[in-house]
């Protein structure tokens, strides 16, 4: 009987051993588990920004496309500004276009002044966007973030033979044959540019 109740139980070595791989086995779980965790939240994250960047270049495709300019009326204008910063291309637009009234303001003309402008704050940068109404008597409008995380905004114009950086309607006297915005983005420490080219529908009125 002494013989077999000294072979029943577990000794403390054996007891030491299984809490050391249950402890490793445990840290491994929680490991993939939170690993599994971190990589769905990048994913969704990568595909936040793209909808976002997707649904930036969509809107400004179709602002270029609807660019109304007018040479007796310097409301109407089309301007690019090419402001690189510290290597990285930062342009801003200014453009009037067509747009439809939000809502039911009747007061609210359908014709609208955009400006795309890149901000840097707190070593972050972002594609603001400031838009009035042109007829509208508010001066002082502010710009909100169109898109965060951006590293560079790039605006080209198509004069007919070549790709500008700089275009202002009150001296070229016409709006460009194509415009192309380039926006660079970070994903995964590598630098990501998308682009789109639009093409406005009416050169003058």
């Amino acid at each position: 009987m002494s013989g077999i109740s000294r072979n029943s139980g577990f000794t403390l070595l054996e007891v030491l051993i299984a809490v050391v791989l249950l402890g490793i086995l445990s840290t491994a779980l929680y490991g993939s588990y939170f690993g599994v965790l971190r990589a769905r939240e990048r994913a969704a994250s990568g595909m936040e920004s793209r909808r976002e960047l997707g649904a930036t270049l969509d809107l400004i495709r179709r602002e270029v496309a609807s660019a109304q300019f007018n040479r007796t009326d310097k409301r109407l204008r089309f301007v690019v500004e090419d402001r690189d910063n510290f290597g990285a291309p930062w342009s801003a637009l200014e453009l009037t276009t067509l747009a439809p009234p939000a809502g039911q303001v009747l007061s609210e003309s359908g014709i609208i002044a955009v400006t795309y402008r890149m901000a840097d704050k707190d070593t972050k940068r972002s594609l603001t966007r400031q838009e009035r109404d042109l007829f509208s008597e508010e001066v002082k409008i502010p710009a909100y973030p169109q898109m965060e995380q951006v590293r560079s905004f790039l605006v080209e114009c198509y004069d007919g033979s070549k790709w500008v950086k700089s275009w202002d309607t009150a001296i070229n006297g016409v709006l460009p044959k194509g415009v192309r915005v380039t926006v660079q983005v970070e994903e995964e420490g590598k630098l990501v540019p998308f682009s789109m080219i639009s093409a406005p529908r009416v050169t003058a009125l």
